[in-house]
């Protein structure tokens, strides 16, 4: 997510800050290791992302073609999917491009497209896993209610206030952008000096979610402990006990050799109900913990490093490092590529539909 606009106000400080930005060299200046290394770049970059537009893609397909996954909860994930699928067509390549010449060669017309859709698609798929949280806490804290509102339109609303928000954050600089006449464009910055628009930019877009993110989460982990917890002491164990007749007793059908005063062999099995009970729902329970684990770990993998570079170059102009700066924001696209695993693979319906969908091309081909 490149919020270059929040550091635009340091950079004019300190001139000699954007002498990388617009260095032609990705290594130490010696020109065999700088193309094995704009190589290496480009590869690992192109990878990253084909692998978010196809993962992304595979979940769209999925759930278009499964009317068993035609439901509101899954409707959201599609809308993050496309979201993602967005920042890995729009944002992803041109950044790319940026991040391995080190200059703007494209003009000013796609360098504001360019920031445009990377604040807005950037922020609109953090946004949506505040609203995936925000449906999952309203199910499972009020299941009987909620599911009454818990329609397709009910979901489009909240896609559709996360896209309002994402793009009331991206638009304020360009109403004060001034570009002049005739002038190179060698760089594809924001410029700004509005400090209030640094913070709101920053809350809306990461801290304010990600405080929300962890509030929701936190309150599902302690209603779906409750619940399991609630299960397992609903109904008192039992204990089970089965008996089979061994096929090789004098009383077994098989026996060559038969008595009528010999008693037949039988195998007695016990089994406590109450233990396995509690053995299903510790499972249960590990689950939703590590389910929540890995959504949460990803995201503030993939986000916080960024966001903690932007507060410390407040205080630390000098701070500043090119090649850093670009490494925490391709980690901040990786969650793009994240966000379909996680939120799909977890999901024994979606695996089934996506099997199934894997087979059906693999018999047509």
């Amino acid at each position: 997510m490149s919020f270059t606009l929040i550091y635009e106000q340091q950079l004019k400080t300190f001139p000699s800050q954007r002498e990388p930005m617009t260095e032609n060299t990705l290594g130490d200046g010696d020109p065999v290791w700088d193309q094995w290394l704009r190589v290496a770049v480009s590869s690992v970059l192109a990878l990253i992302t084909v692998s978010t537009a196809l993962s992304n893609a595979f979940v769209i397909v999925t759930i278009s073609r499964s009317r068993k996954l035609h439901t509101p909860a899954n409707f959201l994930i599609a809308s993050l999917a496309v979201t993602d699928l967005l920042v890995s067509v729009l944002v992803m390549p041109v950044s790319a491009l940026y991040t391995v010449t080190r200059a703007w060669t494209l003009g000013q017309v796609l360098c504001d497209l360019w920031l445009g859709s990377d604040i807005t698609c950037c922020t609109a798929s953090i946004l949506h896993l505040c609203v995936i949280a925000l449906d999952r806490y309203w199910n499972i804290t009020d299941a009987v209610e909620y599911s009454r509102k818990r329609t397709a339109g009910r979901a489009l609303a909240m896609v559709s206030t996360a896209w309002i928000i994402s793009i009331s954050i991206s638009l304020p600089p360009f109403f004060w952008r001034q570009v002049k006449a005739g002038e190179e464009v060698t760089t594809c910055n924001v410029n700004t000096d509005h400090i209030f628009y640094t913070i709101y930019s920053t809350f809306g877009a990461f801290y304010i979610p990600t405080l929300l993110l962890l509030v929701l989460y936190g309150r599902i982990y302690v209603e779906a402990r409750r619940r399991i917890l609630k299960q397992s002491r609903k109904k008192p164990g039992k204990r089970l006990t089965s008996a089979r007749l061994l096929s090789d007793s004098p009383g077994s059908v098989a026996s060559t050799s038969s008595s009528c005063s010999s008693s037949p062999q039988v195998k007695v099995t016990v089994s406590d109900a109450l233990l396995e009970k509690k053995r299903i729902c510790a499972a249960r329970e590990r689950k939703a913990t590590r389910t929540l684990g890995i959504i949460l770990g990803a995201y503030i993998v993939c986000w916080l490093p960024f966001f903690i570079y932007t507060l410390l170059l407040t205080w630390c102009s000098s701070c500043y490092h090119t090649h850093l700066f670009d490494l925490f924001t391709w980690l901040g696209y990786l969650n793009s590529l994240i966000n379909p695993v996680i939120y799909t693979m977890a999901n024994d319906d979606f695996k089934q539909a996506f099997h199934k969908l894997v087979r059906l091309r693999c018999c047509r081909a």
